[in-house]
């Protein structure tokens, strides 16, 4: 358990699946309004430094947040896994039950961080979900891979692109054509796809951070 008083909880854990055993690291600071699940992108892990950079700003701010690892170490050499949406929007799911199974959570309201190809699963696992998830946020993502149930996605839905990132912009441009629920397209001047520029993550924090914090205060007090 941390010692810094203004975290109830900060752990490395073990999540225990019918299918997996996956390695997480859980962040829930005291009073947080809500979870942010993490869904990294093809080829990351946990331990993905803009992850982790947003994370720790997003626990600044109060927000709890789940980074974990998609695949298990023997899976993530399958290079058919790491690109497999189903695969990781199903994994997603089992890791989000496994959540709010945990002693440790306090129930409440639960949002998506995705990155890349780890936002099409995001997004496949919030269609999934329904009224489990609050909101998604989308980091340079890909949800025109999210498939035909992009429609069926209730979750209000934040996509963050860098200005230069040409074909991905375009791409999350297509995606809004398909989704109904509440959306908005943040571009982020200057910024490429990993958002390595000066100041591009801190903005994508940022814009981040304001989305939960709406979305999850926004709950009724039924659902938290």
């Amino acid at each position: 358990m941390d010692t810094d008083r203004t975290r109830r909880f900060d752990e490395e854990l073990s999540i225990h699946l019918e299918d997996a055993h996956l390695e997480g690291h859980l962040v829930i600071p005291l009073d947080s309004p809500g979870t942010v699940v993490f869904v990294h992108g093809s080829g990351s892990s946990r331990h993905s430094p803009r992850n982790k950079r947003v994370a720790t700003a997003l626990n600044e701010a109060g927000l709890g947040t789940l980074l974990f690892d998609l695949l298990t170490p023997v899976e993530a050499l399958d290079r058919a896994n790491v690109f497999d949406i189903g695969l990781l929007s199903r994994r997603l799911v089992d890791v989000t039950n496994w959540l709010t199974r945990l002693e440790a959570w306090t129930s409440g309201p639960i949002g998506y961080f995705g990155a890349s190809t780890g936002a099409a699963a995001a997004l496949r696992a919030a269609a999934e979900l329904k009224d489990t998830i609050a909101c998604v946020v989308s980091r340079g993502g890909r949800p025109d891979l999210t498939g035909a149930v992009l429609s069926q996605v209730a979750a209000p839905t934040l996509l963050i692109v860098g200005s230069l990132d040409t074909v991905v912009l375009d791409l999350n441009r297509e995606a809004r054509a398909d989704m109904l629920c509440e959306n908005r397209l943040e571009i982020v001047p200057g910024a490429g796809h990993l958002f390595e520029e000066p100041g591009a993550l801190e903005r994508v924090a940022e814009l981040a951070g304001g989305w939960f914090l709406r979305h999850f205060r926004a709950v009724e007090p039924s659902r938290r």
